[in-house]
């Protein structure tokens, strides 16, 4: 991170949701360009850690970052919204679930907008980052017209990989709209501190390219996950298909790879975008069945081929990807809870999960009959064994990998 630019605006600025995976690589960021930030979230053990300079969640390069604007004093927790009208800029990261119906909990986004508003005054900036369904942006703007205070609002979505916030924040182009034209135009100001390029759109176009990019990944991570299924089902190697239509050829460039597809964010979305559409999104309802039938499919090839009654499967990464701590919404847990039903004993190993049911990988390795890879973890690049592996995602028969590890398809 650079210092401080003299042109910044400083500000003071908190985060609601500040201890989480959003708000606090954006926290740190700002602060490190000289904004006073104050993380609001009620996990007191959690803000407890920040504090002590711990990180709560792997972010390449945040542990420097955090210990820097600990040392700056510029970076203050609080656990509740109370100190909201001290500040000029406040920010929305929190989650924005989906229910059982698979549709927005709208009701959730309200509860939690009518505790920041309370402590909110006139003149304020309020920037919303987390996904919305299409109109909650200007819905808020009509009820904070009607009742109060008299703040701008703006909707800028975050557009981050886990993981990888702290670069992605200052590289990658900033959404920006607002529901007034004041709005947006403090929001571009705002943003354009980071040094990265500021696109303007209406609040319902921003709020629809959000679920717009993670549907179109979640789709086409779909197709890829589709073309692997079919290409087991004759015998074929996917991974030798994927490399030959790839290799310098460029209109399949945006080929994917197949491979577990979870995470808090891509089925959420894509399931906001299709309530949106009045649930008429074939192609995207299409690829939740798709992604979310891989596990059930991986061991319905194991059932056919393999006594699995008799058999110990190991489970290498919970996480939902590789080199990530997060186990939100990961396909390995779902993987583990259908091979429950068929195998004798289930053992699972991840290196950044703390679970006392997880086993390390060398027990794993030792007492399982079959492995299934769950996540592509660095650690697992040079593994050698002798039993045979499920590798969906062709990670460990990639070109950069040891030649020497053992693979096995499930069916040999």
């Amino acid at each position: 991170m650079q210092p401080c630019p003299a042109e910044v605006d400083r500000k003071r600025v908190a985060i609601v949701g500040g201890g989480g995976h959003v708000g606090l690589p954006f926290g740190l960021l700002l602060c490190d360009i000289g904004h006073t930030v104050t993380l609001v979230d009620p996990d007191a053990p959690r803000l407890a850690a920040i504090r002590a300079g711990r990180m709560p969640f792997l972010e390449r390069g945040a542990d420097e970052l955090l210990a820097r604007c600990l040392k700056s004093g510029r970076l203050l927790t609080r656990s509740d919204a109370g100190g909201l009208a001290e500040q000029e800029v406040v920010i929305l990261t929190i989650g924005t679930p989906v229910d059982e119906y698979l549709d927005p909990s709208v009701r959730q986004f309200d509860q939690v907008m009518q505790g920041v508003l309370e402590y909110m005054r006139d003149g304020q900036l309020l920037i919303i980052r987390s996904t919305v369904f299409p109109g909650v942006t200007d819905r808020l703007g009509r009820r904070v017209a009607e009742r109060g205070p008299a703040i701008d609002i703006a909707y800028c979505p975050e557009r981050i990989a886990e993981g990888h916030a702290l670069e992605e924040l200052t590289e990658l182009p900033q959404l920006v709209s607002g529901v007034t034209e004041s709005a947006c135009r403090r929001a571009e100001v705002f943003f354009s501190q980071l040094g990265a390029k500021v696109i303007q759109l209406s609040t319902v176009e921003a709020e629809l390219a959000k679920l717009f990019t993670n549907s179109y990944r979640y789709i086409n991570f779909a197709i890829s996950n589709q073309f692997y299924m079919m290409a087991e089902r004759f015998g074929a190697d996917f991974m030798r298909i994927h490399a030959a239509v790839t290799t310098d050829y460029p209109r399949m460039r945006g080929f994917a790879r197949s491979g577990f597809t979870g995470g808090p964010c891509l089925l959420k979305d894509t399931m906001q975008l299709a309530s949106f559409n009045h649930n008429l999104f074939a192609l995207g309802q299409t690829a939740m069945m798709v992604n979310e039938g891989l596990p059930s499919f991986l061991v319905e090839r194991l059932r056919a081929t393999r006594d699995l009654a008799r058999e110990t499967v190991g489970i290498l990464g919970m996480a939902f990807k590789g080199d990530c701590d997060d186990p939100r919404s990961s396909l390995s847990y779902k993987l583990r809870k259908i091979l429950l039903m068929d195998a004798r004993r289930v053992v699972c190993t991840d290196p950044y999960i703390a679970d006392p049911e997880f086993l390390p990988l060398d027990e794993v390795l030792e007492a399982a009959d079959i492995l299934v890879l769950g996540a592509c973890h660095k650690e697992y690049r040079d593994l050698k064994t002798d039993k045979p592996i499920v590798d969906v995602f062709g990670f460990l028969t990639s070109a950069d990998n040891n030649p020497k590890s053992k693979i096995q398809n499930p069916k040999s």
